[in-house]
């Protein structure tokens, strides 16, 4: 991984999103809805719901409001027609930038991730210009306060449930997978009784940009610009 460390990135950016937390929850349920939609109602069943759903409790959202976006799925006259679409450009710096989207009108979320780049220092790339930048991973991350294990059998425990790194910082364990090993590694930690803080597919930069306080404080705010688009369901970069 190169060294990559996500939790600093996803505890920096907790109160912001917090701030925002209706927005969050709508997005999370389409994204409920069309895991629902495409592959089953049930998440013991279909994968692409379980994980939906997991990324909906951690960011504490209602129960109901799962619920409610399952049952919507179910609905036959629901005929909203979802389409995921990934756009790819440069921040301040040169940091590459991912930008995955949900939308029912693809020249509305066009229009609005390009106007975000162009006045915030960014530029909107073509398809395939930075996603070979960025590895498709899966990332769990274990907070260390209370917890009676050390470095080493945490290593010896994440490689015997099928991770391919573990990274070690004083606050946390960061445990990285290939994508397909994902659910496997998470369920046997969650069997060995572990708490996990996050547990996500995710995109890992290959190699990342170091940036000057300016060029950061310009980055966040693209990235914000963009987070607040209600079709963004998720922004990767690869900002050190």
């Amino acid at each position: 991984m190169s060294g990559h460390s996500k939790w600093s990135n996803i505890q920096g950016r907790k109160n912001a999103q917090d701030a925002k937390r209706g927005k969050i929850f709508q997005k999370l349920s389409r994204e409920v809805y069309m895991a629902a939609k495409a592959g089953g109602l049930d998440p013991a069943l279909n994968p692409a719901l379980r994980l939906a759903v997991d990324k909906a409790k951690a960011a504490n959202m209602p129960n109901d409001n799962i619920d409610r976006a399952i049952k919507k799925a179910d609905s036959s006259a629901e005929n909203a027609n979802y389409d995921e679409i990934t756009y790819e450009g440069y921040g301040p710096g040169g940091v590459a930038i991912l930008v995955h989207t949900l939308t029912d009108n693809r020249n509305r979320t066009a229009t609005n991730v390009r106007v975000a780049f162009s006045r915030n220092g960014g530029s909107l790339g073509e398809t395939g210009s930075v996603n070979y930048l960025f590895d498709r991973k899966g990332y769990i991350a274990i907070e260390r306060t209370d917890l009676a294990v050390d470095e080493d059998q945490m290593f010896e425990d994440v490689l015997e449930a099928g991770a391919e790194d573990l990274l070690v910082s004083p606050e946390v364990f960061e445990i990285y997978t290939a994508p397909d090993e994902f659910v496997k590694v998470r369920e046997w930690l969650e069997k060995a009784g572990f708490t996990l803080a996050q547990a996500e597919l995710t995109m890992v930069p290959q190699t990342t940009v170091p940036l000057t306080e300016e060029q950061q404080a310009q980055l966040e705010r693209l990235v914000d610009k963009l987070e607040d688009d209600d079709d963004v369901s998720e922004v990767f970069t690869s900002a050190e």
